[in-house]
């Protein structure tokens, strides 16, 4: 069973609705249907809440120590209540999948998204599950920092929330560990392709948040 649901971007109302946050969305929303608050824990540097599903405890957790630290507050909970890797789910944007669709795996590479590179770091391992939130790529590699930390088209945008709203349908079995019906629901449905962003000129990057993806 999936006992701690991270959602991944970088704090501050600069970043909140840029794609990078796509993680933060997801955990937020879920937080919103189980009547959950997301409340600051120093011991985490987080956002997170706890509540019981059919006996067990699970957490939400959005760590709030910009992106390429994530591993901090995942690894710190992680331990603190000896959830296992396999118990995790990280939620993140993904380059390689186009808006409004998304794709349930357990482990493999963090393919140079440094939010993941620092929860491998930070457990040991990456043999955890990843809920990947299609974002699209603007089709340039040197343009994609620029990309993540910018906020989508009103098309994406719907496409992307459209997904979350889906995705959560999988709640129940992500949280049984039936993770064989959970990849059905999420990805049977595939809406229509979003039609590509027109490119605007690349932007100064945030030092904090900008060694992204």
């Amino acid at each position: 069973m999936i006992k701690l649901f991270v959602g991944l971007g970088n704090p501050g109302a600069e970043y909140e609705r840029t794609r990078h946050n796509a993680g933060f969305w997801w955990v937020s929303d879920l937080a919103e249907r189980l009547k959950l608050t997301l409340r600051f824990e120093k011991n985490y540097n987080a956002l997170m809440a706890k509540a019981s599903f059919e006996g067990e405890s699970i957490w939400l957790l959005e760590p709030q120590t910009y992106m390429n630290a994530s591993g901090q507050s995942v690894g710190a909970l992680a331990n603190f209540f000896k959830i296992l890797p396999e118990q995790i789910l990280v939620i993140h944007d993904e380059l390689d999948i186009v808006p409004g669709q998304a794709k349930l795996k357990l482990g493999g590479s963090h393919a140079g998204h440094n939010g993941l590179r620092d929860i491998h770091s930070h457990l040991g391992s990456d043999q955890y599950w990843r809920l990947r939130l299609g974002i699209g790529h603007p089709g340039v590699k040197s343009e994609v920092l620029h990309w993540v930390l910018k906020k989508p088209s009103g098309e994406h945008q719907n496409a992307i929330d459209d997904c979350v709203s889906r995705t959560l349908s999988a709640f129940e079995d992500l949280a049984r560990g039936d993770m064989t019906r959970a990849t059905l629901k999420i990805h049977t449905s595939k809406p229509p392709r979003p039609k590509p962003e027109r490119k605007d000129p690349p932007a100064k990057s945030d030092d904090q948040a900008g060694d992204a993806p």
